[in-house]
């Protein structure tokens, strides 16, 4: 049976710690799926574990990222991988609620490309994490939403659906940390395209360490923030306006 959802989770050495969250992924998550375990290297520790439970479950899968090292061309690498309609990216850390997979993958076949799962609405609420990184996400879900229109809150979460003929139609042109999650809801808007959210409880990693580096992947932020201010376009001026290397896949 295809799958109507396919859920991309980019790792770097979570271990054993994986698991959980993978096992209650396949518990909540009701709708045809495939799960992709998207990892850099071979020797991921993640790996094994993942590996472990896809001879369980045929709906796991690892797969080998070959665009480059980092979480933005993991995401790439997995959304291009992608048997189903919807992919819908989520962290490997616990920090998302499975149960909202099935909510969001339903959201984008309804008709929106871009489906958030909100920390900033009524309803959502964010647990934990660098106070300095809630205050600057917050104010940028807030900003794009209330000035330039985006239709969600949380621009910057990267727990969302997305329909994966859109993202192919658009691209991907990160390629540093998490900025995919407002790269694509800023060129939604730009095209005149829906994207909506639900609310979300964000619960701090428990285990292991975030690789988050917010001084590195500031720049590539602040570049689709600023994008998402800019008028209405076609997907051939969007086209026109990125470097060739990135208008095809790599």
């Amino acid at each position: 049976m295809k799958p109507r959802v396919s859920v991309v989770i980019p790792v770097y050495n979570e271990g054993e710690g994986v698991v959980s969250h993978l096992e209650r992924i396949l518990r909540d998550v009701l709708l045809p799926a495939e799960i992709l375990v998207v990892h850099d290297m071979p020797e991921d520790t993640t790996v094994p574990y993942a590996q472990e439970l896809a001879r369980r479950d045929p709906r796991v899968r690892t797969v080998l990222n070959t665009y480059g090292r980092g979480p933005a061309n993991a995401i790439r690498f997995g959304i291009d991988s992608a048997a189903a309609p919807v992919a819908v990216v989520t962290m490997a850390d616990g920090c998302d609620d499975p149960r909202q997979i099935d909510e969001l993958a339903r959201l984008v076949e309804r008709g929106v490309v871009v489906a958030a799962a909100s920390r900033y609405m009524p309803g959502g609420q964010q647990v934990g994490g660098p106070r300095f990184k809630r205050l600057a996400s917050r104010w940028a879900g807030r900003t794009l939403y209330t000035f330039a229109r985006v239709g969600t809150r949380d621009a910057t979460n990267s727990f969302k659906a997305y329909d994966t003929e859109f993202v192919r139609e658009v691209g991907i042109e990160s390629r540093t940390g998490f900025e995919i999650g407002i790269e694509l809801s800023a060129k939604a808007t730009r095209l005149g395209r829906m994207v909506a959210e639900i609310p979300t409880i964000w619960l701090d990693r428990q285990l292991g360490e975030s690789h988050f580096d917010l001084g590195r992947f500031m720049p590539s932020y602040l570049r689709w923030y600023f994008f998402a201010f800019g008028r209405r376009m076609t997907l051939e001026q969007l086209a026109a306006r990125r470097p060739a290397a990135d208008s095809v896949t790599v």
